[in-house]
């Protein structure tokens, strides 16, 4: 198998602009898989296993960098502006970042059209493509299990402008042909969702590969982890698919952008309320309760949109300000608390 150019890669006259005299010399290459104690890549000159900076570890890469290393001694040298960059809050109460995929082109939102289709979520995952600054595609798998699939599409779509939508079979022959368009000549497609949907299944169909896949329950249509790692694989069709581990949940970061696009129907609503800061909720003049009211706007997705943006304030909180809040929090439960014993002691 010959070694991939480095057009083929997906590099562009982008990446080449980056280039400046003092890089003479250093040798362009893709990041295909990281974890926590390897970093690997993919170069004109055939597989890299990378040394990273002694200032740096892997968790500061993702899968689909480009990095400019030293020949010799295939230490990165310079990581290259991103195009996009995937990210999300680690899991758990903390604030740390991490990297989900780098200079991803499309990412395919994959959910099933069965009790996985989750809208809350889909407006999460779009939030976060729009954030990254990708083409967001949901992908709607099981289609040949409903009479709905179009239906699916249609809601799929209306949760934002930007947002195309797909229903197919991932185990039928035409389905890898159905995300041709989104994964040929150097193009780099990302997939992202839930345990059990068919991420596996249409990632063997567009690489070739045969990882092994799982099924899901029948109860709840949730499934098992088949992928474990995020690796940069070439389809079928020229181009490159970031696969990713299903997410059991998603914390967005620094999404404010993101969720304004995805909400855009919202805001723009909003910017006709008569005050400035409305809340949306009793107001006078607001134009946001006046299309709930006509029945131009869902209730619900307003509730949706509410909570993505309360999640931001608190994600863009400094720690004194978080742990401030935490201390109120504490106090208010400790004196609500006691005023329920003393009430206790009194019968």
């Amino acid at each position: 198998m010959t070694n991939p150019t480095l057009a083929a890669l997906g590099w562009s006259q982008r990446h080449t602009a980056q280039l400046s005299d003092s890089d003479a010399g250093l040798m362009p290459a893709r990041v295909n898989r990281v974890s926590r104690s390897r970093l690997t890549a993919l170069s004109d000159s055939g597989p890299l296993s990378l040394v990273t900076p002694g200032d740096k570890n892997t968790g500061d890469y993702a899968t689909g960098d480009w990095v400019l290393v030293d020949p010799e001694t295939s230490q990165i040298i310079r990581l290259l502006d991103r195009d996009t960059l995937l990210s999300r809050r680690a899991a758990g109460s903390g604030l740390e970042t991490q990297l989900i995929a780098a200079n991803v082109d499309t990412l395919a939102i994959v959910t099933s059209c069965n009790a996985d289709f989750n809208v809350a979520r889909l407006e999460r995952y779009l939030a976060l493509a729009a954030t990254a600054g990708c083409l967001p595609l949901i992908v709607l798998t099981k289609a040949d299990l409903t009479e709905d699939a179009r239906d699916y599409e249609r809601k799929a779509e209306a949760l934002s402008p930007l947002a195309t939508a797909l229903s197919l079979n991932a185990k039928a022959e035409d389905a890898a042909e159905l995300l041709k368009p989104w994964a040929k000549n150097g193009q780099t497609l990302a997939l992202l969702g839930s345990s059990g949907v068919g991420k596996t299944t249409l990632a063997n169909a567009l690489t070739g590969e045969s990882e092994a896949t799982a099924g899901i329950r029948e109860d709840d249509a949730k499934g098992r982890h088949t992928t474990t790692a995020r690796g940069l694989s070439q389809t079928i069709f020229g181009g490159w698919l970031i696969d990713t581990p299903g997410m059991r949940a998603l914390r967005l970061n620094d999404a404010a952008e993101g969720i304004g696009a995805v909400f855009s129907d919202i805001e723009a609503l909003a910017e006709q309320c008569r005050f400035r800061d409305c809340q949306h909720e009793a107001e006078p003049g607001c134009a946001v309760q006046a299309a709930i009211a006509a029945g131009d706007l869902d209730a619900d997705r307003l509730r949706r949109f509410g909570k993505l943006v309360r999640e931001e304030e608190i994600n863009q909180e400094a720690p004194h300000e978080r742990r401030a809040r935490e201390k109120s929090f504490h106090r208010m439960v400790k004196t609500v608390m006691a005023e329920q014993r003393g009430k206790r002691g009194k019968r």
